[in-house]
């Protein structure tokens, strides 16, 4: 496989700061929150994200929730639901990343994948080939009741199979059909996504566009470079899962194009070379970055763990999936942003029974002081707590900062 050229002696070099201070900026961070967070602040700071993924663990706040509150802060969850799930909204779901909302207005981009989506499983996954019968009567269906979601839907192959995470019949043919594209988001109900058909929620004409692959990559890599402020290759393919070789050959379009531009950061090597890195010509690097934030575990700057781990020498994993005696920092560990380098974590749990927010650990990462994390976080769990409709902050006695956590919260 052909590698990316070595930047040109003329490149510019960025110190892993201005890295950092380049890709936080990027995305949304360092600005000043807003006294009120309005519809139309969210909605921009969405289009400024690119993708929003969806997760359905509710243990702090369900994930969708989290990037919008570290970048603008307190703001009623409520107003986002009505943004992002509304029926005929300016947004809808596809797999542009994992599940995630996009602007509707960009469905036709995605039209490639749900393609190359029905191609594969068509051919890969007896599952599809052997239940044609059951697609069809899902449509069939769909067309005759309207939007439902698949507690909605009358059949008997709506039990689900095995223990309770188990996917039944009617579930996997309505996921397979939104992959494929011939059935579509109409919001959510609660957390349960209602499936409808694209003439149902106004989506006709845009399901009718069709953008070549080449121009629909070239389109979502430029999209990926401003979103990530300066990322590799890998970095840039990630942000919406596109394949290496595409985003290569889309990144030496915009390269020719003028574009984006080819930088060196300092650090970023492979076998003793360094790592081709991306931005968008004429960028500002702010010149310090004030910010303090927690972050989903699939919030942009973190959800590519490598990146994480060059970009702020941060290694992390989510360990809800790990057996509780095995787990080093928590079920739930959120990294915890302070300026532009992430300094601990926190796992967090809203106990709505007792109406508390609970700190179960508090970490801080080796060389940072505790008690300089906890100054910062204090303030900022007392808002995540009210912002989550709970009262007071209570920390428990398990990770290195955790005593720190403690006094700050109550002021000592």
């Amino acid at each position: 496989m052909p590698t990316f050229p070595a930047a040109p002696r003329t490149a510019r070099r960025l110190s892993s700061s201005q890295a950092r201070r380049l890709a936080l900026s990027a995305q949304g961070f360092g600005r000043p929150h807003p006294e009120a967070v309005t519809s139309r602040q969210l909605s921009a700071a969405l289009d400024h994200l690119g993708v929003l993924q969806l997760d359905s663990v509710t243990v702090f706040a369900r994930s969708h929730y989290l990037p919008l509150f570290a970048r603008l802060g307190t703001y009623d969850p409520a107003s986002l639901d009505r943004l992002i799930f509304s029926a005929r909204g300016r947004y809808t779901e596809y797999w542009a990343h994992e599940a995630a909302i996009i602007r509707r207005e960009d469905w036709p981009l995605w039209h490639w994948k749900r393609e190359a989506l029905r191609e594969r499983f068509t051919c890969t996954q007896p599952w599809v080939r052997e239940n044609t019968a059951m697609l069809d009567w899902l449509l069939a269906e769909l067309a005759e009741v309207g939007p439902m979601t698949v507690s909605d839907v009358e059949h008997e192959a709506t039990a689900r199979r095995g223990p309770w995470w188990g996917w039944s019949d009617v579930k996997v043919g309505l996921e397979y059909l939104f992959a494929f594209g011939d059935v579509v988001s109409g919001g959510r109900r609660g957390f349960s996504r209602i499936y409808a058909l694209p003439h149902q929620v106004g989506m006709t004409a845009l399901h009718a566009q069709r953008v070549a692959r080449p121009d629909a990559e070239r389109e979502l890599v430029r999209r990926s470079v401003r979103a990530l402020g300066v990322g590799t290759i890998g970095d840039i393919a990630d942000y919406y899962r596109l394949k290496i070789a595409p985003t290569r050959d889309a990144l030496r379009a915009l390269l020719a194009a003028g574009e984006v531009e080819q930088v060196e950061v300092e650090g970023w090597q492979r076998a003793g070379r360094p790592l081709p890195a991306f931005v968008v010509p004429g960028a500002s690097i702010p010149r310090r970055l004030e910010a303090t934030a927690l972050l989903s575990p699939f919030d942009p700057v973190v959800a590519n763990r490598d990146r994480a781990l060059r970009l702020f020498d941060f290694a992390y994993r989510i360990e809800i999936y790990t057996p509780a005696p095995q787990r080093q920092y928590g079920y739930y560990t959120l990294p915890v942003l302070v300026d532009e380098m992430l300094l601990g974590r926190l796992d967090l749990k809203s106990d709505r029974q007792a109406g508390v927010l609970r700190v179960q650990s508090a970490w801080v990462e080796p060389g940072v002081q505790a008690g300089h994390l906890a100054e910062r976080v204090a303030p900022l769990l007392r808002r995540a707590s009210a912002w989550q409709g709970l009262g007071d902050v209570v920390v428990a006695d398990r990770g290195n900062a955790s005593a720190a956590v403690r006094r700050a919260v109550d002021g000592e």
